[in-house]
């Protein structure tokens, strides 16, 4: 589902008239529900470290360097050389007095800091990316744009995160009459994504209830 289909989605929720084209979104209701789409995509995309934000790219390292410039766009979950699994450092002084030796990273101002390796070497990254949209061009982004751009949450959870979610932040009222509905069927959506998109199975969230 498209960002003009979303916004379209809300509208109806809230008992606006939907719109036929991108370029009739021009009144302050309509701006507000797009601002508040990305808000809330970007603040679901970020609460947990989705199994569908994970990406991997490799990144060249060359020979007697010790910082390079961060290309990730993102955070880094592992980061391997030559096979061996690297850790990350928050202490950076070593690394600024080129004492910095076995297998750990660090960053500064957006460099990602290594020890001093002799040859050049490959570094295999996995990390979550920071991008919570894909556009037409099957190009990743951090925000809607476009109409025909859509969210990385997968289907059919981000239709009802999203539409909900920018009912609920849109009427911030708790006493409006369809409030209750629209903060149910957002917590209802969360549990799923949560327990429906991992592909391990056991790593499913589960209910424990104790006796008292």
């Amino acid at each position: 589902m498209n960002f003009l289909e979303i916004i379209n989605k809300c509208l109806l929720e809230l008992n606006y008239k939907p719109v036929n084209t991108f370029g009739e979104l021009i009144k302050n209701d309509h701006k507000k529900i797009k601002t508040i789409l990305n808000i809330i995509n970007k603040e679901i995309c970020n609460i947990e470290l989705w199994d569908f934000l994970l990406r991997r790219t490799n990144l060249t390292i060359p020979a007697n360097t010790q910082e390079i410039e961060n290309p990730i766009n993102g955070r880094i979950l592992y980061l391997f050389i030559d096979g061996e699994k690297y850790k990350f450092q928050q202490d950076i002084e070593e690394f600024l007095t080129g004492q910095a030796s076995g297998k750990k990273y660090s960053m500064l101002n957006n460099k990602l800091l290594f020890p001093k390796f002799k040859q050049i070497k490959t570094a295999d990254i996995v990390y979550y990316t920071k991008n919570c949209v894909i556009n037409s061009n099957n190009e990743e982004q951090e925000e809607f744009i476009s109409e025909d751009d859509a969210s990385l949450i997968p289907m059919p959870f981000a239709e009802q995160l999203l539409v909900y979610g920018t009912c609920l932040r849109l009427k911030a009222n708790p006493s409006y009459i369809r409030f209750s509905y629209w903060m149910s069927m957002y917590k209802d959506a969360l549990l799923n994504l949560k327990s429906k998109t991992s592909i391990d199975a056991n790593n499913s969230p589960i209910v424990k209830l104790h006796r008292i």
